[in-house]
This record gives structure tokens, C-alpha cells and sequence, in this order.
């Protein structure tokens, strides 16, 4: 969503002055900012972020008027008018200087052809040259404490308890009318407004308002504390046409602020709280939505101290809210309630040697354009902190002498990146991440070794160097690969591309961003025109013709469809809107566009397949087919209007519409349609309208289409349904338009993400082997679940969420009674985070008895690297929930899950490894529900999974007493010798030799006792997986215990030491015993391994054996056998050189030839000669 990058930027005001500035007030495009000090008026600019012009108040008219307090912009930025605290407006002109005055000008290098440009041009980058002209005052003669600037009007609300609506162009009593708030009447909601309860207003005024222009009325906080809403019933506002509703059981609110495109109102309170409401269009009465607070567990040293809210900003596209506190701090939600950022904890409120810092206190604060930025007003101390770092300074426009009493104005720019679906919520791409700042776009990009190759459709593709991406050919969207894994499987860091400053210099602020779906090509629009970006090439492509673009604005979006830009823009020459598609392989013109004329302004604009999806501003939806041409040298594409959707009925406004979206997504999931003509079908409209989802399904009551029709009658497409609502507080939408028959589920799913509530998704339930459905089974079920990030993207095949963080690193810099910006706050980086949301969606499944369902979703998701991972998730949070529950559970989950993964191989791994990684004290409860751990050890045995086996061996010696855990030991121990196992062997040696000294226990130890041992059985498994929840701090400590363990006795008696010794006799005999069957069998490689890997001390044994197995009785089976062992050839002996037997009257017998060993060389050594 919004990300802090970087350090703040502090602007230092040029002009000599002690006095500070509080107040600051944008414009309404957020280009000019006022700011006011006692008796200081300036205007800075947004780019370059200088100041323009101050007007500074004479003595005598401060003394008259008092100081200033509060600013309010006329809407065309024209005016500027402001509160004195001796109840005066003061109404200003903004005078332009004229064309050819700008304060600040770009200076081109001689040659440069951007020196010849067109009128109008320069204008967009220079600073303009302004003035201000006071006009006459207005005495309102009462102290004023809200000022709300309307399109003709200005409202001022005055501690008397009046609502003063003044006419921007009119003076003196003419130009101004009075309502007093006692004559308004408040009830809980309009229905029973006549003869209903109302509130005694008497004495109260209204201490701070806002103008909602979506909701048709103004958000009010009275002074008592009282929340309401004031409504005119007619398009002029008189004393008799308004009417109030009120919040109940609310009596300490303190600021407001509107959200106008989701049509909600937040409520700053005493108690630091911010309360969302929301109107009902039924009652009319104010409903709480959700809260926006900081919670104990994340919190807990500041969530109840942060003193009343002084200021709500909602960002400029009303996706997010900034919130400041008395008390200080900054702290960031999305629209329905995600935590974003806070500065009151973490690096934000901590030094590097753990001190705390004291959280900077705010004035008043304002975003720029597009969200970029955040200007802040520090409060005094804050500033005065500050003034000594002069190598910070961003604007001086004058050198200034220094001077103890100097003290210079600061202005903090903190700054934003974002993410672009905020603004161009296009669903062409949704698996790639991008997010964009004022000047560069940020992308995720992976490693170029894990990719799908698609060089099986195209041999001859040349794949992009990063991402695999094809660079001629678009990605098949029946293809069941999925582009994200190999992006997941990158790194943490991003592809950062700088925007062209050609572009930036004539056409900032960024307002659209999009990207292609193979992530490879990424296009910007500004003010004017666009441009588009490719990453193999590392170029930018602009306007040839700088008059084409200065001469169209992108009004509705843009987006990639093949290797066409899809651009709704307006035209300034045609004085028309238009949907432009320019090729991306061509230069860009509009010679090389192909130009459809629209009859409406464009709001919204989406691709899903070869379609067009467009909202207009008369709330009509407009579907247009793109078809790609290639009958002209420079190939264009032909769009058609397929069919037009009038929402007038249902939409009450059309700056509510958040998206608009294109889906193959229906009710009747699989079975009026087959799966294969589903996928490719746009079978419905999802319009998020204000925070609902609204479904508009094609209608298929009527008589069908047959598919053998012509073609000319298969282009007529059904209406649609009347709309459904499907979800509430809906701040993203996510579809695809791939298919995978092998992952239904999850493709021709709709994956939303609702804020605090976390996510939702609308998945299709289907009968198994194509039964037929059950009557009363739904065909989709909508399934909520919580993730820890914020949502971004989905990758739909990998089952994974991608998204973005928050990072900061602390600057251990300048150090003393001054501290500098780098000091205050730390620097704020953005690093990329991914999450597994498949265990959610199977645990819901599982909790609405739709077990079958749950099971052909994870056996379609077991070839997944990360699925084992997956059940051991699902486990640990049901047994962690269930296991520490207060209560007792009616129905518990756990034997459910259980069940479920015996279902697939991996059960054992999962079961021993959710044990490993949990406390001891919820063991019980959970082999009460998977089974006895010494029977899954013995299907691990079974299951020659001796890995396994082993971990189980840890909790049979916690669980059991020692006598079970030496004898599941042993036959481990065998099983390990046998197989060669020599890892698995030693360890399971020290084990035997750690449990041996435990022997005289009788009944299993306590949790607390045996948390050394426990600790320590993970250092003969140091080679496995541990979990990621330990610190290397844990199993450090283990493994000191066990050395501890192994080194010393029980006890200095000679029992404890005779218990050691029988322990280590009973371990040679094994091994005695093993080395046996080993020479039995002739098998000296492996009795040499045996020796070699476990120390076993093989000489002194043969010697004991010598005369026992050491015996060859079958002399000649055995030479074979280890000619075979060692691979040796037979000597070819030729006949001349045989000799007799006998030599020397003594002969060698085979029955005393003993086997011996060297250095791990093995070899035949005689023992003594017999005489014949």
C-alpha cells in the first residue's frame, strides 16, 4: 500500500523570522501549500519544493485582527482565505505573475532539443512567479474554530455556535448568512427525526467540520465531545434545510476527517482511538464501521498513553489514513483498518543502545500530490532541536548570517512510495509486485535460474537475462505455469527503475503505473502524456513529438494487452475522451495508435483477454474486443463495443467506484459451463463500490446459444444479472484469467483483501470424480482468514501472497545536545515478504465439514516445495489454539487434521516435526489425537524412514521412562547398522550412553527437569531442519547440556558408575554382535566401513574371534565373495607356472587364516604354518 523510504527531507524557510509556522493547507490539486505562522502568510510549491511568496502582516493590523490561525483554499486555488483569533477572515488573492515570470527555470545546455518547446511548456517546471493582494476583511466577531472551503462558498464556524456561509467573490453582509446550530435538529437517524430524540445544543458549538462530497453533507465534532452529521435537504443551505444525525454513547471527540471515495468519516477521540463511521443509506444513521488503534500486543508500552488524536489525513487517493496524537508520532492504516506504520516503537522510538527517544510532536501536517510526500510541521521544541544542521538544508535562498537568536522555519518532507494498485487497480498482471515514488518504480525480480521455460511453444524465443520472460511472444493464458514462483525464489531486493527525468521534468507527479504480465515491460503516466519502459532493452520510449504529448492526459488508466499500451485518455485537440492501444515495438506516435472515440469521461479501465472493460462517469460500463491486425506494415489493433452496462440505478456517485474487473468467476461453478469454456469466458463484472463487491453475472435463464452457431450470432453477448453483493470493507481484488484443470480451486477462485479482517476468498466447491452435487451444497464458499502481511499480489498456482514491509536501520551518527534528522529517525527501507495462505483455507474447509473438498485441494497442491511445511502449519496453530484454550472445546479441530494428513505420505514427518517445534506440556494433548508416538515410531521402522524414527525418539524420551526409550533405541540402532546408516549410528550411541545414566527413574520427568535433555536431543539431529522460531541462543544451550550429560555421572557413587559401565558393555555387544554377522556373511568392505566410521576396535576383536567366526570354513567361497566385495579381477595364472602345493615339506592350511586390519586396509595375514 503507502511505504516510508528513506530519511525525512527538512526544508528550511529563507526568510528571517521568530516566529514558527503551525498550520499548513494545501490546494486542491496539492501543487501550492499554505503556511501560516503568527502573522505569516507563505505559499510554497510541491516540485521544486521552494517557497514562493510571504505575505507578512504589519504591526497594527495584528493588534486589529489578531494572529493567524487557520487557512482554507478557494477550490480553483484562485483565493486563500484565513482565520484571525480575534474572529476576522482575511480574503487573499493569488496573483499569477504572468506567462513569462517564474521564480526558478530549467537551464538547457546549448543544442539540447528540448530548448525549442512549445508555449505552455515551461510552465509545468518552473516554479510560477505569485503574489499575494489582502482584500477586505470580514469580522465575524466571534472567535472561529473550522473553516471548510466549498466550490462557490466558504462555511466558517464560530465559538458562538453559529455556521457562517460566506460567498468567496462577495463582501460585507451581502455576501454572508448565519444559522445557528441550536436550529438544526440532531436525532439518531433521519427516520425518526420528526418526534424522535434530539440533542440539547444549547451552549455548544461545532469544533471541527469537513465537507464530504460523496456523502452530501458534513462531518461535525461538537465541543461537547458529541460526533454528528449535517445534512442540507436542498442543493442551498438555510437554517430549515438541515438536518443533523448524532453518534450514540460518544462524548469525547476531538478532529475529523472525510474519506470521499469509500464514503466514510473517522473520528479522531480523547482516548486516542480514531472511530470510522460509516452512513446507513437506509436509516440515514451513522454506523460504526471499524477502529483504527494501537493494540496492546504489538504496542504495550505506548497503545494506552498516547494522549487525545489531534490530526486524521486521509491520502490523497483515500487508500490511507496518517494519524498524530498530542503526544506525538506518526502512525499509517489502510482505509478498513491495516496497521501499516508507527514511529512510537522499533527503531522509530528506541536508540541502538536502547534508549528512548522522545516521539516528535506534530503541529499539523499535509500529503502532496499523488501521496509522495508528507509535509509536518514539528511543534517549537522540535524545531528549535533541529536549527543547527545546516548541511541538511534543502532551500536557501539566501545567505544568512549566523546568529544565536536566529531561528529558521522547518518543514519535514517525509517520503511515500506505493503501491499502483492505489490508483490503476488493473488486474492484466496480478503476480507481479510494483510500486512507484515520485521518481522510479520499484518491481520484484527473481532468479534467472528458476523460471518456466516456454521455450517448448516458441524454440526460437529469446528469453529475458532476469525473468525468463519471453520477449516477442506473450505468455499463453491457458498455460498452467505460473509466473510467480520463480520471482518468490529471487531475493529480498528490488529492481529499481528510475523514471526518464525528461518525462518527470514536464509531466510530474506520476499517476498511473502498469506492467505487463510477463513483468518484463512497465509504462507511467503524468499530467500529460506517457511513456513506457522495457527491461531488456534498459530504455524508456517518449513521445517523438512533444506536442502529442502535452496534448492528451490519461484520465482513466492504462495497461498492457499483448504488446499494445491501452491507454483511456483525453484529448485536448479533439476536445474528446478517447481509448488509444500504441504498439510497443513502434515508435510512439499517435500515426501508429489506433484511436476509439468515447462519448464519456473514463474513470476506470481494465483488460481480460482480448476485452476492454471501461467505467464511465455517467456510471455506464462499457465492454470493447481488441483484435490484433496485421495487414499494414505497422501493425494496430481494431477495438469494437461489444456491450454497454448502465449502473446508474445502483452507483450513487461515480468517484465510489474503486475497481472495475473482468472475471470468469460464477455461481454455478463447473456446471453450466465446462471447465475449459468457463476459464475463457467473461462470465461476470466485479465492481468494488466503496468497500462492496458487487457481482454482476451474465444471465442464463433465457434461451442459450448454442456453441455450432455462426460466428455473427455468438458475438451477441447476454445481459447481465441484477447485482449481489458479495463481500463488505473491500480494499483489493484479485482473479486470473489463466486455467489449470489440476488446480481449479485455486485459479477460479476471487481472493480479496478487506484491511483489519485480513483476507477472503470465493472459492468454487466441485463434486469429486464429476459426481453428481449434492442439492444443498453451495457452489462456492467465501473463506476469511488472517495473513501477516499486506496483500499485494497473489501468485494463484503457488498458493502464496506477496507483499511489502517496512525495514529501518538505525544511524549511529552525530552525536550531543543536537541530534540530527539521521539520529531522530531511522532510515526506512522496503523489502519484499511473502506468505503461505494455504493451511487457512484447508483448516476453514475442514471447520465447515467440507472435508473432501479440502482434500482435493492439497492433494492438487502436494507437488508444492513448501507443502510439508504447510501441514505442520495447520497443525501448530490448531494444537496451539485447542492445547492453551481456557475452556473446553465441543468440538475439537485437531483429530479432524489429524485424520486429514494421514491422507498423504508425509503425515509422520509432520506429526514429529509440529512436536519438535512445540512446548513439551502440549504433547499430550496432541498424540492423544494423532496416535501413540511408539506406534508412528514403529511405522517409521516399517517405513525404513529411520530419519524419522529418530526424531520420534525424542519424544518417546521425554514421554516414556528410559527403559522404552533404549529399547525403541536398540532397534533403531540395529535397523541403522544394517542399513549403513554411520551418521544416524553415532549418534544413536551417545543417545544410549545419555539415556543410560537416567536408568533408576521410574516415572517420565517434568517438563521443567528434562528441558536439558529435551534441548540437547537436537544435537544428534544437528544435520535436520530446526525450526525457524528457535535462536541460535537455544540450541547453543543444548548443546552444552549434553556434553554436560555425557561427561559426567549421575552421581559419585560407585552404583551410578556401574550403571555407566553396563550401559557402555550393553552398547559393545551390539556392536560385538553386528561385526559377527558381518564377518559371517564375508562382508569385509562393510565391516571395514563399520570400523572405520564408529572406532570400532577391530584388531583386538579379531584376535578374540580367532578361533570363533573368524574360522573360513569354505575357503574358496569366501576368496570369491571378497574378490567380489572389493571388485577385484581373477588372476589369470598360466599353466606353466603351476606349482605342487607342497613346498618345503609344509603346507598352508585355510583352517587358522585370520582376517586383519591396517589403516583401514584390509588384507589376508597366515598364523602359523602346520608341518605335514
Amino acid at each position: 500500500m503507502y511505504f516510508l523510504t528513506g530519511w525525512p527531507r527538512r526544508l528550511l524557510c529563507p526568510l528571517r523570522s521568530e516566529e514558527e509556522p503551525f498550520h499548513i493547507q494545501p490546494s486542491s490539486h496539492r501543487f501550492y501549500f499554505a503556511v501560516l505562522s503568527e502573522t505569516q502568510l507563505s505559499i510554497w510549491y510541491s516540485r521544486p519544493s521552494v517557497l514562493i511568496v510571504s505575505y507578512i502582516e504589519s504591526a497594527k493590523a495584528a493588534t486589529q485582527f489578531g494572529f493567524y490561525q487557520k487557512a482554507e483554499w478557494k477550490p480553483d486555488d484562485s483565493m486563500i482565505a484565513v482565520a484571525t483569533a480575534k474572529g476576522y477572515i482575511l480574503l487573499f488573492d493569488v496573483l499569477g505573475g504572468g506567462d513569462d515570470k517564474y521564480l526558478y527555470e530549467p537551464v538547457y545546455p546549448k543544442g539540447s532539443p528540448r530548448v525549442k518547446i512549445n508555449p505552455g511548456y515551461k510552465e509545468e517546471q518552473g516554479a510560477p512567479a505569485l503574489s499575494l493582494e489582502m482584500k477586505k476583511p470580514v469580522d465575524l466577531e466571534s472567535p472561529i474554530t473550522s473553516l471548510q472551503s466549498l466550490q462557490e462558498d466558504l462555511l466558517v464556524c464560530t465559538a458562538d455556535g453559529y455556521l457562517h456561509v460566506l460567498h468567496w467573490d462577495g463582501l460585507g453582509s451581502n455576501g454572508r448568512k448565519a444559522i445557528c446550530l441550536t436550529t438544526i435538529p440532531f436525532s439518531l437517524d433521519l427516520q425518526t427525526a420528526r418526534g424522535g430524540p434530539s440533542l440539547d445544543l444549547e451552549g455548544v458549538y461545532i469544533r471541527c467540520m469537513e465537507y464530504g462530497m460523496t456523502l452530501d453533507g458534513f462531518a461535525v465534532v461538537l465541543s461537547d465531545g458529541r460526533l454528528g452529521f449535517i445534512t442540507p435537504l436542498s442543493n442551498t443551505i438555510t437554517a430549515d434545510q438541515l438536518q443533523g444525525v448524532w453518534a450514540a454513547d460518544v462524548t469525547d471527540g476531538t478532529c475529523v476527517a472525510v474519506n470521499n471515495k469509500y464514503r466514510l468519516m473517522a473520528f479522531g477521540c480523547a482516548s486516542g482511538s480514531v472511530l470510522v463511521y460509516m452512513i446507513d443509506t437506509t436509516t440515514g444513521s451513522m454506523q460504526l464501521s471499524h477502529k483504527l488503534e494501537l493494540t496492546p500486543k504489538h504496542y504495550p508500552d505506548i497503545y494506552n498513553k498516547t494522549g487525545p488524536v489531534k490530526l486524521i489525513c486521509w491520502s490523497p487517493d483515500y487508500s490511507v489514513a496518517m494519524v498524530t496524537w498530542e503526544c506525538g508520532g506518526l502512525s499509517l492504516w489502510s482505509v478498513f483498518g491495516a496497521h501499516l506504520i508507527c514511529t512510537l516503537g522499533e527503531d522509530f522510538a528506541y536508540r541502538s543502545d536502547g534508549t528512548k527517544k522522545d516521539p516528535i510532536k506534530i503541529s499539523s501536517m499535509s500529503w502532496g500530490a499523488e501521496g509522495y510526500h508528507l509535509w509536518v510541521l514539528p511543534n517549537k521544541p522540535e524545531r528549535r532541536r533541529q536549527e543547527e544542521q545546516p548541511h541538511d538544508q534543502e532551500v536557501e535562498m539566501e545567505t544568512l548570517p549566523p546568529s544565536p537568536s536566529f531561528l529558521q522555519a522547518g518543514i519535514l518532507q517525509f517520503h511515500f512510495i506505493k503501491s499502483t494498485l492505489t490508483v490503476n487497480p488493473c488486474t492484466s498482471n496480478q503476480e507481479q509486485v510494483l510500486l512507484h515514488g515520485e521518481d522510479r518504480l520499484y518491481l520484484t525480480c527473481g532468479d534467472p535460474t528458476q523460471v518456466h521455460s516456454t521455450c517448448d511453444t516458441h524454440p526460437h524465443t529469446h528469453l529475458h537475462p532476469r525473468d525468463g520472460s519471453p520477449l516477442q511472444h506473450p505468455p499463453n493464458p491457458n498455460s498452467s505455469l505460473s509466473q510467480g514462483l520463480s520471482t518468490l525464489l529471487g531475493h529480498k531486493h528490488w529492481h529499481i527503475v528510475q523514471i526518464h527525468s525528461t518525462y518527470l521534468e514536464s509531466n510530474w507527479p506520476i499517476r498511473f503505473a502498469a506492467i505487463d504480465t510477463a513483468g518484463q515491460y512497465m509504462a507511467v503516466a503524468g499530467r500529460r502524456g506517457f511513456a513506457h519502459y522495457s527491461l531488456f532493452t534498459r530504455k524508456w520510449k517518449l513521445f517523438g513529438n512533444i506536442t502529442q504529448e502535452q496534448n492528451m492526459t490519461v484520465t482513466g488508466g492504462l495497461a498492457w494487452w499483448n504488446d499494445f499500451v491501452v491507454v483511456a485518455c483525453y484529448s485536448f485537440i479533439d476536445q474528446q475522451e478517447q481509448l488509444r492501444l500504441y504498439l510497443r515495438s513502434s515508435n510512439l506516435d499517435n500515426a501508429f495508435a489506433s484511436v476509439t472515440k468515447l462519448h464519456s469521461d473514463t474513470l476506470l479501465l481494465n483488460v481480460f483477454r482480448d476485452m476492454i472493460i471501461l467505467f464511465r462517469a455517467d456510471c455506464s460500463i462499457c465492454l470493447y474486443s481488441i483484435e490484433k491486425r496485421n495487414d499494414s506494415p505497422n501493425p494496430l489493433a481494431s477495438v469494437e463495443l461489444l456491450q454497454e452496462v448502465s449502473m446508474s440505478r445502483y452507483i450513487p456517485h461515480p468517484a465510489l467506484v474503486v475497481s472495475v474487473t473482468l472475471t470468469s468467476v460464477r455461481t454455478e461453478t463447473g456446471i453450466t459451463l465446462k471447465a475449459q469454456q468457463q476459464a475463457c469466458t467473461a462470465e461476470s463484472i466485479m465492481l468494488n463500490l466503496a468497500g462492496q463487491l458487487i457481482m454482476l453475472q451474465r444471465d442464463r435463464s433465457g434461451p442459450q446459444v448454442r456453441e455450432k452457431e455462426t460466428p455473427a450470432n455468438s458475438k451477441k453477448l447476454l445481459p447481465f444479472c441484477p447485482p449481489v453483493v458479495l463481500a463488505q470493507c473491500v480494499e483489493n481484488v484479485w482473479t486470473t484469467c489463466r486455467s489449470n484443470r489440476k488446480k481449479r480451486h485455486l485459479l477460479e477462485a476471487l481472493w480479496l483483501s478487506c484491511g483489519e479482517a485480513g483476507m477472503k476468498v470465493w472459492l468454487p466447491l466441485f463434486p469429486r470424480d464429476h459426481r453428481k452435487p449434492h442439492s444443498f451444497l453451495s457452489r462456492r464458499i467465501m473463506l476469511p482468514f488472517h495473513i501477516n502481511i499486506y496483500p499485494l499480489a497473489v501468485l494463484f498456482e503457488d498458493a502464496l501472497v506477496l507483499g511489502a514491509t517496512n525495514e529501518t536501520v538505525l544511524y549511529d551518527g552525530l552525536q550531543g545536545s543536537s541530534e540530527p534528522l539521521e539520529a531522530l529517525f531511522p532510515y526506512c527501507t522496503v523489502e519484499r515478504t511473502s506468505q503461505i495462505y494455504l493451511h487457512h483455507i484447508l483448516r476453514q474447509l475442514l471447520v465447515r465439514n467440507l472435508g473432501e473438498q479440502a482434500l482435493m485441494l492439497a492433494q492438487s497442491c502436494a507437488s508444492l516445495p513448501y507443502f510439508p511445511h504447510v501441514m505442520e502449519l495447520m497443525v501448530h496453530v490448531v494444537l496451539e489454539e485447542e492445547a492453551t484454550s481456557r475452556e473446553p472445546i465441543p468440538d475439537p479441530l485437531l483429530p479432524t487434521v489429524a485424520k486429514f494428513i494421514t491422507e498423504f505420505p508425509l503425515f509422520l514427518q509432520t506429526i514429529v516435526h509440529c512436536a519438535r517445534k512445540t512446548e513439551y506440556a502440549l504433547w499430550n494433548y496432541l498424540f492423544a489425537a494423532v496416535g501413540n508416538p511408539k506406534d508412528l515410531f514403529e511405522e517409521c521402522l516399517m517405513a525404513q524412514d529411520l530419519d524419522t524414527a529418530a526424531s520420534y525418539l525424542i519424544i518417546l524420551q521425554n514421554m516414556e521412562v528410559p527403559a522404552v526409550s533404549r529399547q525403541h533405541a536398540t532397534l533403531l540402532f540395529n535397523t541403522a547398522l544394517e542399513q549403513g546408516k554411520w551418521d544416524l549410528c553415532r549418534h544413536m550411541i551417545r543417545f544410549l550412553k545419555a539415556i543410560g545414566s537416567g536408568e533408576m527413574e521410574t516415572p517420565p520427568p517434568t517438563p521443567s527437569t528434562q528441558e536439558p535433555s529435551s534441548t540437547g536431543g537436537f544435537e544428534f539431529f544437528r544435520h535436520r531442519s530446526i525450526s525457524l522460531s528457535q535462536s541460535a541462543d537455544s540450541i547453543a544451550v543444548g548443546k552444552f547440556n549434553l556434553q554436560k550429560t555425557l561427561s559426567m555421572p549421575t552421581g559419585p557413587s560407585v552404583k551410578g558408575r556401574d550403571v555407566e559401565c553396563a550401559e557402555n558393555m550393553y552398547i559393545d555387544m551390539m556392536l560385538w554382535r553386528h561385526a559377527r554377522h558381518l564377518l559371517e556373511q564375508v562382508r569385509l568392505r562393510d565391516l571395514g566401513c563399520f570400523s572405520a566410521q564408529l572406532g570400532f576396535e577391530l584388531i583386538g576383536w579379531l584376535c578374540r574371534e580367532r578361533n570363533r567366526v573368524a574360522r573360513v570354513d569354505d575357503f574358496v567361497s569366501a576368496l570369491k565373495k571378497l574378490h567380489k566385495d572389493f571388485l577385484w579381477p581373477f588372476p589369470v595364472i598360466p599353466v606353466g607356472s603351476l606349482s605342487s602345493p607342497l613346498r618345503n615339506g609344509r603346507c598352508r592350511t585355510g583352517e587358522s587364516v585370520t582376517f586383519a586390519s591396517h589403516t583401514g586396509h584390509l588384507y589376508l595375514k597366515p598364523a602359523k604354518y602346520v608341518q605335514n
